[in-house]
This record gives structure tokens, C-alpha cells and sequence, in this order.
């Protein structure tokens, strides 16, 4: 059976941001297909991203071949509002394009655009059609090009330009007189007879000034009424044209010799031209009827006060105003009351608006109550007002004064160069043909056609460009005076046209050129736009539309010189622009050749590879995207869309432009082809460049008729007289092929005179290989400086050697240029060179130029590499075997593979390795594959081959080694015996690329690692839950985090004797050593990097290790193995408590984790230390239960101790008192409090270090009190429990107390009590009289409607201080708060406290705010020095999560319906826009511990934190939580047909997962309505309380309660066995 094709399915994948814009740099997206095959383009967007409102209205048009309508108005995501929650006003969104490069056929093969060799003709100079005409084809098509441009084949105008089009549906007559027919037969015999494709221009901003239809139709242009601001520009027109005549009547002289005759002709255009038109009356408002018009309105009460008022801090500005001088009054005046202040139409076409200077008027007399009463008469308003507007005109006569100045010196600059300068064209004595100035305006004949016009409208005005205008804005339009200012360098054969905005504004012309465009389209494969920039944007987008209808793959190129890259990117995009005209000519010297070349010569050699291709490790059943196709093996080549350079068409010489004769040197003509044929672009020639012709065709005034020798004789490769079009044939045949091939890497050094360039395929590496001595004037005759070219690991062979001599005489220019018939060439000779030596060593061929090759030579080698021949072969094997290499790995394993920074390295390898140190960029950030891939995604995303890494692979295979070395010796270890697989892979892979030659060892070594490393990634992800492997990319990278952060670490396991992998609270900065694992970092972060990620084992296990280190009620927040634990933070406990309650709620069967043994390091309640190898240690077992259970204890029994160890040794930092600890419950709330002003026992723990600054001992934070995270946390305990044990679950009931009148308490009272005070003590009302209701000093409130941070503090003020720990307890315990008041706050928390990344830890309003972390300053700063502003004002990260986690709780309380409730999690995704640019820009890949003000970098923070990471899985974990029936029918339906299209899904697919969405909620409706069942509870001889029963008879022998009905009931009744209590 014959072996089976692989067939490549090509997807084009758009990453999109949340606003629904293109995530590609610049924003330009264009795709060169590489088949035929339709075009798949998957856009990749989050579920919850605000584009996906109303996801059914894509931004996006296709420009070619697809065509899309325009996007309807899309309504935008609003700001966060506490109350108003009305739709959103639909708005128009920007429109993006996608340009898909046009699909050309010929000789029925696909053309690729970078294959086009374009020959340019001017139609006019081919003579007779068809004889002429075929032979000239003929040889065009023998040189090897393949698509012909034509200047306009229309019947051309007056002046005979090609581009003055008399009629643009009428063929030239001349070269055409069967019109259409024989344009028809020309485009038939190119493609089947000479197999050529067809370009022509398309001109639509102009018409000739004699076009019969002009007369019919003077609206189509510019004339007084269809633009009346042009009035004036046409009457100075007008009066330079009648001073011209008059200039010997004015005894002016009409012949200029001299500056000064001109300078006496500007003299007298002042006096006669400008003096006497007037033209400030265009500028000005005419006083006195202004001031008429003003006390009118005054009088008759007409008056408009302005918004806002006249300014100034008193009410409405009115006495400011009064006191004001006329000017200030006048400035008012121009700023609110002149009428058409932004543009000239008439004369006093400006004016003041009556009802405002009325308004004026008021203000300073007051209201006018008629002249006989007291109030100021008229006539004294009057006075008044014209002194305000004659102040009020003089910025407008400024305006006329620079206006003037411009006109004179651009009448001056132009009449100069035109009659005195050299390089001018010296038109002589000044006279009716050759007036002074080029009219601006064609004035149609008076005739019985024009009769019917209003005649001032027959002056139209000419076409012509402006230098450096902005090619958006209409330079004959509203907001431009060009015309008038004289700015415009005129055509005067050519009548602007005027579209106006829309078809209604000019329908005649709109449908006329409409006509023409089809018309082209109908023959031509491409269109040259010619003036493309002059060219309204909004006409040539309808017209091009008009274009594709007729044909949909049309190559468009243009002539587009906007000034700016930026702007010519808008053209591209919006017109889908194939190709931008740029021509080789225009270089200076051989330096800047080389850069034109460089830039349009395609990917450099040994690119990276940026397309991913899958289905090499895979197969995917049902056809899938991976898989089988029809049988056949399929796979699937994802091409990410990226920053794209616009496509060229690099001429050597353009039509309009001076040929090498003229410019350069004429010998240049063959260096400089050669290396345009060479580019990785549409290139192209002008008829006459490869003849020789010695100077520019003249396309107006030329009559001649083209000759050349490719049109007499066929034309053989190689040398020989008459032009080059030999060698142009090889030269185009190796373009074409190499476009067609998809040659697309390439080399161009430039050496003194000389260009070389290397062009080659990127996985055969066969190319060709060129050597150009350029010619520019004074190069002599000589070699030059050329070194030998040395090619490593490449063979070539020579394909030939040349040069031109050309006779450029002045006897051979005369004889050339003096031929009345026919355009000639200069005489030439292509001189075949054989001084080119070619030797082949072991591994490199070296080329030398060692006899004569002068300025105009070439030479040219076809070249391959021999290690490279089967380098498809070799892409193919060093990306497949991946999947299965890494497929036993677990996560901890991963750990290893991916990840270990330096300090983690040494650790495991007894100090031996570190992490790799590139030369030139410095050390990895890891020693695994994540820290190459961190390098390496960047230098390939930009194909940085300049980066230090690529020179380092260039210059050895150090990096290699290192990466399989580290492998192997690790596997050959207990416990990583699995890595032995993944080190052979890696070895094999290597090895099969350590032949290629060093310049391809970047690209390979990137497919390599790239592999590897996703290999990896994947199976990372493949070893977490549901929610992480089908989340969006942001929660996987999130969740790749806890893999970064556990591993095995000799230094710091979870034991003191027993290795197991820890949790790191950050690295590197806490990687290692007691730095490592931290208490309250750990369980801030398990329930994300854990529980959210599915690794129950890992999150159980550390609960189990610090349970087992429980000591005063409270876990160490430094672990420290086990061996020196530290007691000193008050909220651990509370955050280990809360994982346990979320380890039970998440994990299946997870409260069988209570019933855990639990090997004590200390005695339970028993405050003695004693080391870990103490007999004591570890002796005794407690359940975890009974540990939950003596932490609560604890606590409500009342704590008071000093530190084990206190002292120096301990923390050299704090002072003896901050070593103490108390800890109580205040019974009259419930709520516990702790700490005092030495110590800094929650999160926020910095203490102060510096002693020059006298802040040693003093904490930046100390919170103590009761701060408002922990009583949220503690509440959230106590409910939890209280439920466990009402549902038979966990066997203690309540506490005993320290407080002597409430001997017990039960879990549901406690928590009754705190909630019962806890909106009265931590609330700060938004009104000052609600502040009775509250436990508030209004003395010290800085900020309302907030949360304390603190409830009765050492210091009163930090109470009140707005912090981001209030939404940790919002999050646990959301009963707690007011739904108002919460939402409120996070409001605030929203706009003050919250960066880019991370939470504010401090309001900016407060004295206290230093937003600037610096750990290491050490000045006399109290409040900054040693970084003691760790946590008032730097932003966080971590709490960011429990602000989102807040905020979308509380949002969604409050919405109603499915497009509110969406609009929730949307403004969710919003917020998280800053930390998915983080993590993506990380080399760390991950989230840093904190950030400086507006997420400025912080060089002290730890550049990836594990709990900064866990908080936002937390986010996504509390996200998937809600029913998603929540949101609307329609809305879930789009998001499974959105996941359909990107995941391609098949259509059962899409039923079954709707099925499966059912199932759920019928499954969530059932576990509602099963049944309890009884459990029995053990005991524990730890507590004296272990039922409810037994509480209630403690509260009630103490007084605390009243037997009643419930306590009598049998209900509560217990039957005791030996050691459980059934319930």
C-alpha cells in the first residue's frame, strides 16, 4: 500500500485583548496563505472578556478575498457603579482589519506575491497595437518578468499625460481604436502567450481639466459653492493671474536675471495684489454690525449665559467679569461667543454671537430696562462692546498677518525655483503662456453647456500635493488653507474631484468612478492606486470594495508617500493594501542600498521557527484537528498572527523617477538589479532600465516610441551588448523560483562598495548566493576592499561572473537623446568575468574576488548544505517524542524539569551547580527549562538572532551540555529515577543537531527546548483538576505557579527527619533555609496553588506539618523544619484554620482529614519549648480535630507569653518588649485582640531596622488590636464549625472562656456575638449624624463609608487608616458586612487602594503613605529608611485576589438578570488585565510579591510569590462556583458555540457538553435533597465541653440562660458508651 500524505491544515490564531483589539504589535494583521485552501483564522479570547457582551458582533473586516459588512455599535463595558446599573449606550467600537494577501494564478500554479517580477510600461510610447505591442511583450515575458504595470490606458487629456484621463470609460483611441474589444484580446494574449498578469493604474482624485464631463458636472469639483471657504484662495488666484499681465504696465520687469528683479515683483504683489484685495475681511467680524447686533439682543433681553459662567471664584464670575479690562472681556468673548471661529468662508464670514456678547453686556451694566431709567443707556453699551471686539479682532488680524507672510513666501520660493534656480526648469520671460504663478483653478469654457451654471462655479480647483501634509485631511477641504496660503504644488492639467463624505454629497461622481473601477477590475489582475495618499481614504475603501466584487484576489499596490510609517499603516489596513511602492533608486550611497535591501529581503537566516505545529504526538478521532482527514494522516500548523512589516514592491527604478545614467553611474544598473531580484518581495523594472536609457522618459512631453534589444531577438541568459536583459532573465527566473519555493531567509552584508546577499530556503537551506560591487559616482575602476567570503558548513557552485560597460560619452548620450523616432539606450556590453575563485574545505566554502571585478559587477552561486538536506526530516524528529518522554513525570518531578533558581540548584546539588550563565545577558532565573524558555520566547517571538544566547549557541554547544548533564545526574538519583527518560530525549535531540552548521544551532536549539519545554508545560497542567486544564491560559500559567514553588529542598522540608517538598513562599528571595516555608504564606496560598489546582496531597500534607507544630494555640509563621519554629504571628493560625475549612468543602471526602493522627512537636496544651530532638518531641498524637479544637481554646481561654529564645539570636531587630505575647477575647463582642506597638504580628510585619534613622525595634505596621482580617477569618471558623457539629461532623460544641460571668460559649454564639458588633465597630458611616450608631471618633476619621483596618489599637488613628485587608474578611465571612456598605467600600478600595498588579497597603491620602519601597536605603528617614514602608503604600498583589474575590460577591448580590450578572464577571476580567501582562513579561513566569506606586518595579520584591499567584486561583476557583444558569440562555449557548469554533468542537460534541451542563444542575438539585445521616463523633480528653448538652448546663448553672422549651426537648438528649456520643 502506498504510503499515506501528511496533510497540514493551517490555522491562523489572533490573540485578542479584552477590549476585542488585536493583541499584535501595531496592530496590522495580514495573511500570506501558503495553499489555496480556505483560511481559517481562530480567534483567541477569555470567556469572560467585555468584547464578549454581545460576541455575535465581531470588529474584524476581511479585506480580500472575504468580504465582511461594517460592525454594528457595540455597547461598551461601563465603570463600576454602586447603584446605577442601567444598559450601557451602545457605541461604535473601532473596527480592525485582517488583510489576507491576494491568491494570483498563472500558468495555472499558484503566484505568491514575493515571486512578482513587474515590468512597467507607459502605454502611450509602445506604438501601434497589436504588432508593436506583442513584440515589446514578448521580450518582457522572455526576460523573465511575470505581470506587466500599465500606466492608464484611458484616452488621456489636453496635456497627453497618461494620468490626465479624458474620459476614464473611454480607451485610448490611439493604441486601442476597437476599445474594449481590444483590451479584452491584450489580457487574453499576456496570460496565454506570453504568460504575463496584468497591472494598471487606477487615478480617482483627479480628472483631466478638459474632461467633456466637467462641463455637464462642475459639482464634482471645488468650486465656490460646493467649497465656499475656497472663495478666497480663488479671488488672490485670480488677482496674481491679472498682476501678471499688468507687470510691464507696473513697470515691473517680465524676465528675470536676478533675485532682485523678483524681490521688486514681490514689492509690487504687496501693493497690488494683497493691499488692494482686502483679505482680512475673510478673517475678521465686522465691528460695528457685531456691535449693532450686541445691544439689540442686550436691549431686547436675548441673552445666553455661558456654561459654567464668566469664571473667576466668585458666584458665576460675575464681578470678575465686571472688573475685567476689555482685553480679558474680549478673550471671554473669543473663547465663548464667535461664530465660524475655525474656518474662512466670506468675507466677515466670522461674527459674534449677539446673545453672548448680550451676556457680556448684563454682566458689566447689568439688564437693560430702557433708556430713560437708571440703568446704562445703549449708546454706553455700545462704546463698551466695540472696544471688546476691536480687542476681540486682534488675534484674527494676527491670524491674516501669518497667513500673508506665507503667501508671499511660497509665490517667492516658487517663481524662483521655476525661472532663476539651476536645478529649475527656467521657463523664461513671464507672459500670457508662462504666467507668473501656475493657476490653481481650471476655469471651464463659457459655452452652451456651461451656460447653465451658476459661473462662478465653472473655476474648479487643480490637484496637486502639499510637502509633509497629512494625508488624512483634504488640503483643498474645510480644514485646510492651502490653497489660499499657496502651499500647493500644483498640476494644472488635472481637475481635483470632490466625493465629499458620503455617495449623497456627489452621486453622479461617486457612480462614475464606481464604473470605471469595475471596469478595470473586470481585466486586470492588479491595480496601481496611483496618488494613493491624496486620495480621500473613506472613496478608496467604497471604491476597492467595488473592485473585489468583481474580482476578489486583486493585488493592489500603491504610490503612497504619507511621511510617516504610522501613517501608511492606516492606508494598509484599512484599504488591504497587498504591496507599498519602494525603489532602490532612491538610495545615496551603498550603505543605504544595503539597508532598502536589508529591509525587504525577508527573515534573516536561521530564523526561528514561530509557528507551532501539532499532531506529531498525537492522533485525534473523528477528524478531529489532530488526526485523520479522509483517511489520510493530518496535522495542524497553528501560524500565531504577529507584527508584520507591510509588504513591498521594490523596484529597481520606478517610471517617475532618474535612471542609474543620471543618479549614479550607469554600470550601476546590474548591481543595483541584481540585488532587488535578490529580495523576499514583489520587485519590479521600468521599460528602458534594463536598455540603458540615459536619462528619466518624460511621460508628458516625450513622443518617442520605446525601443529594446529583448523586443528584437530572443534573449539568452549571459552576456552580450545591449542592456542587461540577459542576465536580468537569470536573475528574475531565480526570483520567481524563490518566491515560489518560499525562500524567505536571507543575509546582506554590506563591505565598502560591496553588497552580498544570501537567500535560502528554510528547510532544504538551498540558495543562492550574490556578490555586488555597486556604482556610485567616483568608485573608479578598481576591485576595492573586498574580503574572502567564507560560508561555514555550505557548499556553492558558481553560476557566473559579469559586468557592464557602458559608453556614457557625451557623443553616445547626444546620439541617444538626439534620435527623433525612438527612445535608445546608451551602447553597454555584459562582459562575462572569469576571476571569481570558489574553494571547497572540510566545512566552509570561501569565494574571493581576485582578479578584475570593478564597480557594475556581479556574481552569482547557487549554494546548499550538505548536513542540512534532510532538514524537513530533522524539524520532524526533534519536535515529535516529547509527549511520551515526559509522560511519567509528576509534578514534583516538573519541579525539577522546569524550574529550581539558584539557590534551590545549589541546595540540591551540595553547592555544586548553579543556574546557567549566558555571557553577555547574565544568569538564567532557573536552572530547568523555564528559565531558557523565559530567554528564549522572546528572542523567538522577535527573532533576535543579535541576542548574547544565539552568539553563545553560535559559539559552542555549552548550553547543551549543560541541559542533558543536569538530567542525567539527577536520575541517576533515589526518587528522580523518571527524569532518565526525559534526559534521553533531550540527548537524542541534541545530538541530532550538533552537525548543523553553528548559525542554524539558535533555530534548532529553539524547536528543541520550545518541545521540551511544552512537553512539560502540558504535562503539568494534564496532572491538575477540570478547572485548571480547561481554563483560560492566565489560570493554567497561575496554576503552573505551584509547581514552581513546590519541590523537594533538603534545607527546608515539612520535618525535621522526614523529607517531603514545601511550599516556598517566594523566590528567590525565600527559596531555601528557614526563608522558605512560612505559616501565614503558606495557607494564604494553599487553597489556590493547592486545592485550586487539584493537589489535595501536597495541601494536606502541610496542613498536617504545621498542625503538627501547633504551640500557645498558634502556628510558627517561620517553619524552619520543625527545628526553631517562631511564634510571633497572630493571623497564621486563622488563615491555616480557614484552608482546613476549604480542604474539607473542596476535597472529596475531605473531612476525613479531621480525623487525621497528628505526631505532636510539643505537648498539647503545654507552653514549654524544648528542641525537636528531644525525647518529648513528637511523643504525643492528637487528632486534628482536637488541634482545631485547642487553637480555639486557646484563644478564648486568653494567651500571654513570652517568645521561646527571646532575644538577639532571635530577631536581632525587635526590642525585648516586642518579644511578648497576649492575646485575648473580649467577651462583650466576641472579637479577639492581640499584639501591642513592639511587635507586628500579622501579615503587615515589618519591623523597623535602621539606627540612623531611630526606627530599630519600631515596627512600620504593628496592628495590633484586633485587626479586621482575623475576626473575619475567626468568624468564618466559628460558623463552620458551629454547622459541622449540628450536622454530627466534629465533636466539639464551644469553648470555655476566660471571662468569669461567661464560664462557656458555643461556636454559633460566638459567632453570634461578633456579628452582632462587628458593622458597630468597624464601620465608618458616610454621614456624620449616623456616627451614634457606631463605635467612631470623629476627631480621627480621615476617610467614611470604609472598614477600620483595626478595632482599638495602641494608636487611635491607625484604626481608621483604609488598608486592603478588609476584603479578606468580606470574602470568608460576607455575613458580616452590610451588602451597601460593602459594596461601598470596595467602591473606594477600587478607585483609591487599587495599581495596575497589586493593592495599595495604605490610603494615599494618609500622612503615613510612602509608596516607594527601597530595602536597602538606610538615611535619616523615619518612615523609609531599611524599607520600613514595607507595607504603607507599596501594592501588593496577594490581596488583590481577596478584593476581586469581594467584589465579585458583592456585585452579584445586587444584579439582576443575565446581562448584569455577565457584566460582573466582566468587570472582574477587567482588573485582571495588569496581572496577566505581569506574569506574561516575567522571566520568573510569575506574579511578584509587590510593586511600588501604579505598579512601578520594586527592585527589593520578590519577583514571584506564591501566594500572589494562589489568591487569583482563588478568584477563578470562586468564579466556576456560580450556576451558571445565572447568565442568559443566549449568552451561555454563544460561549459553548465560541469554545466549538476555537476548541473545534464537532456539532455532538456541542450537544453532549449541553447535556453534560444539564446533568449538573439535575446532580446539584439532588445532593440538596439527601438525606443526613447519623454519625457518631469521638471524644477527646483535651476538652471539657463535648456537646451542646453540656454548655447549656455549664451557662445555666452560671447564670448565662434559661431553661426553655428547646433545652428540654429530647432532642439534645445524649446516650454516653465508653468513648463516643451519639448525636
Amino acid at each position: 500500500m502506498a504510503p499515506k500524505t501528511m496533510v497540514s491544515n493551517e490555522v491562523y490564531l489572533l490573540p485578542l485583548k479584552d477590549d476585542g483589539s488585536p493583541d499584535v504589535s501595531g496592530g496590522y494583521i495580514y495573511l500570506t496563505p501558503k495553499t489555496s485552501a480556505p483560511i481559517t483564522v481562530r480567534f483567541e479570547i477569555e470567556d469572560s472578556s467585555p468584547t464578549l457582551i454581545e460576541p455575535s458582533r465581531s470588529p474584524y473586516l476581511f479585506m480580500a478575498p472575504a468580504l465582511l459588512p461594517s460592525t454594528p455599535p457595540m455597547p461598551p463595558l461601563p465603570d463600576l457603579s454602586e447603584t446605577i446599573l442601567r444598559p450601557a449606550t451602545a457605541t461604535q467600537t473601532p473596527t480592525y482589519y485582517i488583510d489576507v494577501a491576494p491568491r494570483l494564478t498563472l500558468e495555472g500554479g499558484q503566484m505568491p506575491l514575493a515571486a512578482l517580477s513587474i515590468f512597467s510600461l507607459i502605454s502611450k510610447f509602445m506604438g501601434k497595437y497589436p504588432t508593436d505591442w506583442d513584440k515589446h511583450l514578448r521580450g518582457i515575458s522572455e526576460r523573465g518578468y511575470n505581470m506587466v504595470h500599465f500606466t492608464p490606458l484611458q484616452q488621456r487629456g489636453a496635456s497627453n499625460s497618461p494620468y490626465s484621463i479624458y474620459d476614464q470609460l473611454a480607451w485610448d483611441p490611439e493604441c486601442f481604436p476597437n476599445g474594449e474589444s481590444d483590451i479584452k484580446k491584450l489580457v487574453k494574449s499576456m496570460e496565454n502567450e506570453h504568460s504575463l498578469l496584468g497591472l494598471t493604474d487606477v487615478v480617482w482624485n483627479h480628472t483631466a481639466h478638459n474632461s467633456k464631463w466637467l462641463q455637464e458636472h462642475p459639482e464634482v469639483g471645488y468650486n465656490v459653492s460646493t467649497a465656499p471657504w475656497l472663495k478666497s484662495a480663488l479671488e488672490l488666484d485670480t488677482a496674481l493671474l491679472e498682476f501678471s499681465k499688468k507687470l510691464a504696465d507696473y513697470d515691473l520687469p517680465t524676465t528675470l536675471t536676478s533675485v532682485d528683479d523678483l524681490l521688486k515683483i514681490m514689492d509690487g504683489i504687496k501693493e497690488k495684489v494683497i493691499a488692494e484685495l482686502r483679505l482680512w475681511e475673510y478673517y475678521v467680524f465686522h465691528i460695528e454690525r457685531n456691535a449693532d447686533a450686541a445691544v439689540e439682543a442686550w436691549a431686547n433681553g436675548d441673552v445666553t449665559f455661558p456654561e459654567g459662567g464668566f469664571g473667576g471664584s466668585d458666584i458665576g464670575g460675575l464681578q470678575t467679569i465686571k472688573n475685567a479690562s476689555p482685553a480679558q472681556q474680549a478673550e471671554f468673548l473669543s473663547k465663548n461667543g464667535i461664530i465660524n471661529k475655525d474656518s474662512i468662508g466670506a468675507r466677515y464670514y466670522r461674527r459674534v454671537d449677539s446673545s453672548i456678547a448680550a451676556a457680556l453686556l448684563t454682566a458689566i451694566f447689568g439688564r437693560f430696562d430702557g433708556d430713560d431709567s437708571d440703568s446704562a443707556d445703549q449708546g454706553a453699551a455700545r462704546s463698551h462692546i466695540v472696544k471688546v471686539l476691536d480687542e476681540a479682532n486682534l488675534p484674527l488680524y494676527k491670524e491674516y498677518d501669518v497667513d500673508v507672510e506665507e503667501i508671499l513666501q511660497q509665490v517667492f520660493n516658487r517663481v524662483k525655483y521655476v525661472r532663476l534656480d539651476d536645478h529649475g526648469p527656467k521657463l523664461g520671460p513671464i507672459n500670457l503662456k508662462n504666467p507668473l504663478i501656475k493657476s490653481y483653478f481650471t476655469r471651464l469654457p463659457k459655452n452652451e453647456i456651461t451656460t447653465k451654471h451658476n459661473q462662478e462655479d465653472l473655476a474648479l480647483v487643480n490637484n496637486g500635493w502639499v510637502w509633509a501634509a497629512n494625508a488624512l485631511i483634504d488640503n483643498a477641504g474645510p480644514k485646510s488653507r492651502a490653497y489660499l496660503r499657496r502651499e500647493v504644488i500644483v498640476w494644472g492639467d488635472c481637475v481635483k474631484l470632490r466625493y465629499g463624505g458620503k455617495r449623497e454629497d456627489s452621486p453622479f461622481l461617486w457612480d462614475f468612478m464606481a464604473k470605471y473601477t469595475r471596469l478595470m477590475a473586470k481585466y486586470f489582475a492588479g491595480f496601481r492606486i496611483d496618488n494613493c495618499h491624496s486620495t480621500p481614504i473613506h472613496v478608496a475603501e467604497f471604491l476597492l470594495d467595488e473592485a473585489r466584487r468583481v474580482r476578489p484576489n486583486l493585488f493592489i499596490v500603491a504610490e503612497l508617500f504619507t511621511g510617516s510609517e504610522e501613517m501608511d499603516y492606516v492606508f494598509v489596513k484599512r484599504l488591504g493594501l497587498s504591496s507599498l511602492i519602494r525603489e532602490a533608486m532612491q538610495a545615496w550611497g551603498t550603505g543605504e542600498l544595503s539597508r532598502l535591501v536589508h529591509r525587504h529581503g525577508g527573515r534573516p537566516i536561521g530564523s526561528f521557527e514561530v509557528d507551532e505545529v501539532s499532531g506529531a504526538d498525537k492522533t485525534v478521532a473523528n477528524d478531529q484537528a489532530n488526526g485523520q482527514a479522509n483517511g489520510q494522516p493530518k496535522r495542524e500548523i497553528i501560524r500565531r498572527i504577529k507584527q508584520t512589516p507591510v509588504h513591498a514592491l521594490f523596484m529597481d527604478c520606478t517610471h517617475d523617477n532618474e535612471v542609474p545614467a543620471q543618479k549614479r553611474d550607469a554600470r550601476d544598473t546590474l548591481p543595483n538589479a541584481a540585488l532587488v531580484s535578490m529580495c523576499a518581495s514583489s520587485t519590479g523594472s521600468v521599460m528602458g532600465y534594463d536598455e540603458i536609457y540615459p536619462k528619466l522618459v518624460d511621460l508628458v512631453s516625450e513622443t518617442r516610441l520605446y525601443t529594446s534589444p529583448s523586443s528584437t531577438k530572443h534573449v539568452e541568459i549571459g552576456g552580450g551588448e545591449g542592456g542587461i536583459g540577459g542576465i536580468k532573465k537569470l536573475l528574475n527566473q531565480i526570483h520567481t523560483l524563490m518566491g515560489k519555493g518560499g525562500y524567505d531567509e536571507t543575509h546582506i552584508h554590506h563591505e565598502d562598495q560591496y553588497i552580498t546577499v544570501h537567500r535560502v530556503h528554510p528547510e532544504s537551506r538551498k540558495g543562492y548566493f550574490l556578490i555586488a560591487h555597486t556604482a556610485f559616482p567616483d568608485y573608479g575602476n578598481g576591485n576595492g576592499g573586498f574580503n574572502p567570503v567564507h560560508l561555514t558548513g555550505t557548499k556553492a557552485r558558481h553560476l557566473g561572473s559579469w559586468m557592464l560597460e557602458v559608453d556614457v560619452s557625451e557623443e553616445a548620450k547626444k546620439e541617444a537623446l538626439g534620435d527623433k523616432k525612438f527612445l535608445r539606450g546608451l551602447p553597454s556590453k555584459i562582459i562575462d568575468l572569469p576571476g571569481v575563485r570558489v574553494e571547497t574545505k572540510q566545512d566552509e566554502t570561501v569565494i574571493t574576488v581576485r582578479d578584475k571585478f570593478p564597480p557594475g559587477s556581479i556574481a552569482l552561486f547557487e549554494t546548499w548544505i550538505p548536513s542540512a538536506e534532510h532538514a524537513t526530516g530533522l524539524d520532524t524528529y526533534v519536535t515529535s517524542g516529547a509527549k511520551d518522554a515526559f509522560s511519567k513525570l509528576d509534578l514534583v518531578d516538573l519541579n525539577f524539569v522546569l524550574y529550581r533558581c539558584e539557590a534551590e540548584e545549589l541546595d540540591s546539588s551540595e553547592g555544586k551547580d548553579g543556574v546557567y550563565d549566558i555571557p553577555g545577558h547574565g544568569k538564567l532565573v532557573y536552572a530547568g527549562l523555564q528559565g531558557w524558555w523565559s530567554v528564549l520566547k522572546n528572542i523567538i517571538r522577535d527573532n533576535n538572532l543579535a541576542h548574547p544566547l544565539c552568539q553563545h549557541l553560535r559559539n559552542g554547544q555549552w548550553a547543551l551540555d549543560y541541559i542533558v548533564g543536569r538530567l542525567e545526574r539527577i536520575s541517576k538519583k533515589a526518587g528522580y529515577e523518571c527524569l532518565a527518560k526525559p534526559a534521553a530525549w533531550l540527548k537524542d535531540r541534541f545530538e541530532a543537531i550538533r552537525k548543523i552548521p553553528s548559525f542554524l544551532l539558535p533555530r534548532y536549539f529553539g524547536l528543541v527546548l520550545r518541545t521540551a519545554y511544552m512537553a512539560a508545560w502540558n504535562r503539568g497542567l494534564d496532572l491538575m483538576n477540570e478547572n485548571v486544564r480547561k481554563g483560560q491560559w492566565f489560570l493554567k500559567s497561575l496554576a503552573m505557579v505551584s509547581v514552581q514553588q513546590t519541590g523537594f529542598v533538603k534545607s527546608a522540608s515539612l520535618y525535621p527527619k522526614k523529607a517531603v517538598p514545601s511550599l516556598a513562599a517566594g523566590l528567590p528571595h525565600f527559596a531555601v533555609e528557614w526563608a522558605r516555608c512560612w505559616g501565614r504564606d503558606v495557607f494564604i496560598a494553599a487553597r489556590g496553588l493547592f486545592l485550586g489546582t487539584g493537589r489535595y496531597a501536597e495541601c494536606k500534607e502541610h496542613i498536617l506539618a504545621f498542625a503538627s507544630v501547633l504551640k500557645h494555640g498558634m502556628i510558627p509563621n517561620l517553619l524552619s523544619s520543625g527545628n526553631s519554629p517562631r511564634y510571633n504571628a497572630r493571623d497564621s493560625i486563622w488563615f491555616m484554620l480557614q484552608t482546613i475549612q476549604d480542604y474539607t468543602k473542596i476535597v472529596p471526602g475531605g473531612l476525613e482529614l479531621l480525623k487525621e493522627q497528628v505526631a505532636r512537636r510539643f505537648i498539647p496544651y503545654d507552653d514549654n519549648y524544648f528542641d525537636s530532638d528531644d525525647p518529648r518531641a513528637y511523643s504525643k498524637t492528637s487528632t486534628l480535630e482536637d488541634i482545631i479544637q485547642e487553637a480555639l481554646q486557646r484563644h478564648a481561654s486568653g494567651m500571654s507569653f513570652r517568645e521561646a529564645n527571646a532575644g538577639p539570636n532571635l530577631d536581632m531587630q525587635m526590642s525585648s518588649e516586642g518579644f511578648q505575647q497576649d492575646i485575648k477575647v473580649d467577651w462583650s463582642t466576641g472579637i479577639i485582640f492581640g499584639g501591642n506597638q513592639h511587635n507586628c504580628g500579622t501579615w503587615m510585619d515589618k519591623m523597623g531596622e535602621s539606627e540612623r534613622a531611630h526606627s530599630k525595634g519600631v515596627p512600620g505596621t504593628p496592628r495590633d488590636g484586633a485587626a479586621i482580617e482575623i475576626t473575619g477569618l475567626h468568624y468564618s471558623t466559628l460558623v463552620w464549625l458551629s454547622q459541622l457539629h449540628k450536622e454530627g461532623k466534629y465533636k466539639y460544641a464551644g469553648v470555655s472562656t476566660s471571662d468569669p460571668d461567661r464560664k462557656v460559649i458555643t461556636f454559633g454564639d460566638w459567632a453570634a456575638l461578633i456579628k452582632d458588633n462587628f458593622e458597630r465597630c468597624y464601620y465608618v458611616p458616610m454621614q456624620s449624624k449616623e456616627d451614634k450608631n457606631y463605635d467612631v471618633n470623629p476627631k480621627v476619621i480621615n476617610r467614611r463609608g470604609i472598614y477600620k483596618d483595626l478595632y482599638k489599637s495602641g494608636k487611635e488613628y491607625e484604626d481608621y487608616q483604609l488598608r486592603a485587608n478588609f476584603p479578606i474578611a468580606m470574602t470568608v465571612a460576607p455575613d458580616l458586612f452590610d451588602d451597601a456598605h460593602a459594596l461601598h467600600a470596595l467602591s473606594i478600595a477600587d478607585k483609591v487602594l487599587r495599581g495596575p498588579t497589586g493593592m495599595a497597603t495604605l490610603d494615599p491620602a494618609d500622612l503615613n503613605y510612602r509608596p516607594y519601597y527601597n530595602n536597602s536605603e538606610d538615611s535619616d528617614d523615619f518612615a523609609t529608611s531599611k524599607g520600613r514602608n514595607y507595607h504603607q503604600g507599596p501594592e501588593w498583589l496577594w490581596p488583590t485576589g481577596f478584593f476581586l474575590r469581594a467584589l465579585l460577591k458583592f456585585d452579584l448580590k445586587r444584579r439582576k438578570g443575565p446581562e448584569q450578572k455577565t457584566e460582573a464577571f466582566q468587570q472582574i476580567t477587567r482588573r485582571l488585565k495588569g496581572c496577566k501582562e505581569a506574569i506574561v513579561s516575567s522571566d520568573w513566569a510569575g506574579l511578584t510579591e509587590l510593586t511600588n506606586k501604579n505598579g512601578e518595579y520594586c527592585g527589593d520584591s520578590s519577583p514571584t510569590q506564591a501566594w500572589s499567584a494562589g489568591c487569583l486561583i482563588d478568584l477563578y476557583h470562586d468564579a466556576a462556583q456560580y450556576d451558571v444558569s445565572q447568565l442568559s440562555e443566549n449568552r451561555l449557548r454563544t460561549t459553548l458555540l465560541r469554545k466549538k469554533v476555537i476548541k473545534g468542537f464537532e456539532e455532538k460534541e456541542y450537544t453532549l457538553s449541553q447535556a453534560e451542563l444539564r446533568i449538573k444542575q439535575l446532580e446539584a438539585q439532588v445532593e440538596q435533597l439527601e438525606p443526613r445521616k447519623r454519625r457518631k463523633v469521638g471524644t477527646s480528653p483535651n476538652s471539657k465541653f463535648i456537646d451542646i448538652r453540656a454548655i447549656k448546663e455549664a451557662q445555666i448553672e452560671a447564670g448565662d440562660r434559661k431553661i426553655d422549651k428547646e433545652d428540654s426537648d429530647l432532642s439534645i438528649e445524649s446516650i454516653a458508651t465508653s468513648d463516643c456520643i451519639e448525636v
